[in-house]
């Protein structure tokens, strides 16, 4: 009976855990929401519309268009109703600012950059940089995300384990 009991218990955290966590499904274009594909074109009347996705967190659903504007990609989060709150620009790593490349320098050296992104939050129709966010590849061959202030505090950092690596030893 005890052992019963236990099970149950974690089960019932892990379920609890799991739907905290939130749910990404691919959507085609056709199928987003209007006052959410309007939104996009609205901001970014010469983007070509690449793919989007729905996130759901418990009772919140948000949406994340991915664009190409310039050649340059974007990804914009907005809420089911079309407000914009938060977009990813992908830069260049040259135009990162000073203090960030110093900190990453300082952090990581000899790290390759592989992708760089301008954070810009959108409060109330006003979009303000928020962070930037790179992923590197250490010199040890290890990959990490890092999210950095526009000073150069770094404010998190996380290490991405290589899925293909990971799945290619669950075969073994």
């Amino acid at each position: 009976m005890r052992m019963m009991l236990r099970t149950a218990a974690v089960f019932t955290v892990a379920l609890v855990v799991a739907s905290g966590r939130a749910d990404e499904e691919k959507l085609p274009l056709d199928k987003l929401p209007k006052a959410v594909a309007d939104a996009v074109k609205k901001r970014f009347p010469k983007a070509e519309l690449v793919e989007a996705a729905m996130e759901t967190e418990g009772e919140k659903v948000e949406y994340e268009v991915t664009i190409k504007d310039g050649g340059i990609k974007i990804d914009v989060m907005l809420t089911p109703d079309g407000k914009i709150t938060l977009i990813e620009k992908e830069i260049a790593a040259k135009d990162l600012p000073n203090a960030v490349t110093k900190a990453l320098d300082a952090k990581y050296p000899k790290a390759t950059i592989k992708v760089a992104e301008e954070v810009t939050k959108v409060t109330d129709g006003k979009e303000a940089l928020d962070f930037y966010e790179v992923v590197l590849v250490t010199a040890e061959k290890k990959t990490f995300e890092v999210k950095l202030t526009a000073e150069g505090k770094i404010t998190e950092t996380e290490e991405k384990k290589d899925e293909k690596k990971e799945s290619q030893k669950d075969k073994k």
